[in-house]
């Protein structure tokens, strides 16, 4: 009897099926530290624990994409162990922070299922929902990847496309209890930009570039036990180049952000993501941002800003061409929502 897990394939999801994931995970300070090596992370609220005592919260939470990073890895061996493409996200809410020493664990809703014309492979739907050891969902939110069918031959699933919300409000956003900016210190968090500061329309480019190392994509990679073929096996792929993660990508977009954005201190939407095109190693990554919408919520003084990220090896900026395709240097066109000092 065949013991190890080949991963599931297109034609072995079903419209409704629940998949719990294994392992949990407990996560320490070790994981703050290691994310913030990996990435130029420097958001004041996520660094010191004085510094998140003084905006009303117990201590430093660990940082928002380190968490969806665990909580997504842990869904990989049961929905994307055969993907070709991770290819989007919808109505992801940060409901909860994680702290040092709380336990993460997963399960994902398939809700939709698309065969491609190919007949090759086809687009698997899923929410997922992550829960610390209390039962309280940490996170919730929808991503599609398209997925590889063991047999071509085999009947195709009836098709289900889920509708799904082109953006979250701000009634929709979680604010974690007891946040305050009422004292919020601007010299600390490194900005003097308050929400009032931005216009709906405008475009900050972060100016800083990085490039993307094999080495430092294996240790990402790794950290959030994501365990896709396409990015460890070089004979996965015909033309034997190793995919980066697409969520190495997006908190390298968000470490770069700081420079413009550094009091866009919590991430807890995300409206709309796409991985417009695959990055590999040696790629150089930089980000700009553009001010979609701002909103003040319930909460002293903490305002919502709202922010397409986009990761690019090209200039501020440019996006899509005239038939509305995506530009083949832009790597990630990102859609969230930020908590920001009023």
């Amino acid at each position: 009897m065949t013991k190890t897990n080949a991963g599931r394939f297109f034609e072995d999801y079903r419209i409704g099926q629940v998949i719990d994931h294994a392992v949990p995970r407990t996560v320490g300070a070790g994981e703050r530290a290691l994310y913030h090596a990996l990435y130029p992370a420097r958001h004041a609220l996520h660094s010191s624990d004085e510094f998140a005592r003084a905006c009303g919260l117990p201590q430093a939470p660990l940082d928002d994409l380190a968490a969806f990073h665990v909580i997504f890895g842990k869904t990989v061996p049961d929905v994307s162990l055969n993907a070709v493409a991770n290819l989007g996200y919808a109505e992801g809410r940060w409901r909860a922070q994680v702290y040092a020493g709380d336990t993460l664990r997963s399960s994902s809703e398939v809700i939709g299922l698309k065969e491609n014309s190919s007949r090759t492979s086809g687009v698997v739907y899923v929410r997922t929902r992550g829960t610390n050891q209390r039962g309280e969902i940490v996170m919730d939110y929808v991503r599609w990847v398209m997925v590889r069918k063991r047999d071509a031959e085999a009947a195709a699933p009836e098709t289900v496309v889920p509708e799904l919300k082109r953006a979250l409000t701000v009634a929709d956003l979680a604010i974690p209890a007891g946040l305050t900016f009422a004292k919020y210190d601007f010299a600390q968090a490194g900005e003097p930009h308050r929400l009032g500061d931005y216009a709906v329309g405008e475009v900050i480019d972060h100016v800083d570039g990085v490039t993307i190392e094999e080495a430092e994509h294996m240790m990402a990679t790794r950290l959030w036990q994501n365990t896709a073929k396409v990015h460890f096996d070089a004979t996965f792929r015909e033309d034997g180049r190793r995919l980066i993660y697409g969520g190495h990508v997006i908190s390298m977009a968000r470490a770069l952000s700081f420079n413009g954005l550094a009091n866009a201190q919590m991430i807890v939407g995300l409206n709309g993501g796409a991985h417009a095109n695959p990055c590999f190693s040696g790629d150089t990554v930089r980000a700009w941002s553009e001010v979609l919408d701002t909103a003040e919520t319930s909460a002293p003084n903490v305002g919502a800003i709202r922010l397409r990220l986009v990761a690019t090896k090209g200039a501020a900026g440019a996006l899509k061409n005239a038939e509305g395709k995506y530009l083949p240097e832009v790597l990630l066109d990102l859609d969230y929502w930020a908590l920001m000092p009023i």
